[in-house]
């Protein structure tokens, strides 16, 4: 049996204190892994299907095989493990700022997701997802102006409400164009939030993507018995 609570890693980042720990739900008798940062909950492996729908949504817009694709923040892995799901996937790049989240997944501390790290598929690089689109050379720092047909994005609460203020200008219309370099004709850009869709960032995206949608996303809550949901936002570039 495993044991109530127990904190598998720690520690202090630029933008605070972050922690990946384990406790077993009596009620729902199953291990719940959780990332915290400070006192903040940033994800639950209870709640995975906004998670799990970026991934979806974002590649079933995709036509065509041999896929290119990129995810910013990896966290517990459930938006890189579906897109490594699609058989049309042929390289994912995975930009996560904090080398801890990176040493999760090549620990195997995470067993849900095994096999992401492993996967000759998979490259995981250490780099800030939001300094990288804005400064000249990209997302992959070994391929400057690398282009992608997926650009799979979870890393803030929602355009609303980032992690840090450096990352707000990435959500308005210049920061969203300077996204657009690094995707192919007919690319798509995905985004995750936990807030409803925000008529402020529907309107940047619109200015950039000639084709977008808000996807509400629900699932149930076994904590509430109840509903809840996130928003997936999606771009798309003219082929």
């Amino acid at each position: 049996m495993s044991v109530r609570f127990e904190e598998l890693a720690w520690r202090p980042t630029p933008i605070g204190e972050i922690s990946l720990r384990r406790r077993r739900d009596p009620r729902l008798d199953q291990d719940v892994y959780e990332v915290k940062l400070d006192d903040e909950f940033l994800m639950s492996s209870l709640f995975t299907a906004g998670e799990v729908e970026l991934a979806r949504l974002g590649l079933a817009a995709l036509a065509g095989d041999r896929l290119d694709v990129a995810v910013g923040g990896l966290g517990l892995g459930y938006t890189a493990r579906t897109a490594l799901a699609d058989d049309r996937v042929a390289a994912l790049l995975v930009v996560e700022a904090v080398e801890d989240v990176i040493d999760w997944h090549r620990r195997g501390l995470l067993p849900f997701a095994a096999g992401l790290a492993t996967d000759p598929r998979t490259r995981l690089v250490r780099a800030d997802f939001f300094a990288q689109v804005a400064g000249p050379d990209g997302l992959d720092p070994d391929d400057a102006g690398r282009r992608f047909h997926a650009v799979l994005l979870d890393v803030d609460h929602s355009p609303r409400h980032p992690l840090h203020p450096s990352h707000a200008a990435f959500y308005r219309p210049d920061g969203l164009r300077r996204l657009t370099r690094l995707l192919h004709p007919g690319g798509v850009f995905a985004l995750w939030s936990d807030d409803p869709p925000d008529p402020d960032f529907e309107a940047a995206l619109a200015a950039v993507f000639p084709i977008h949608h808000s996807h509400v996303v629900r699932f149930a809550n076994p904590l509430t018995g109840g509903q809840s949901a996130n928003t997936v936002y999606l771009g798309k570039l003219p082929d």
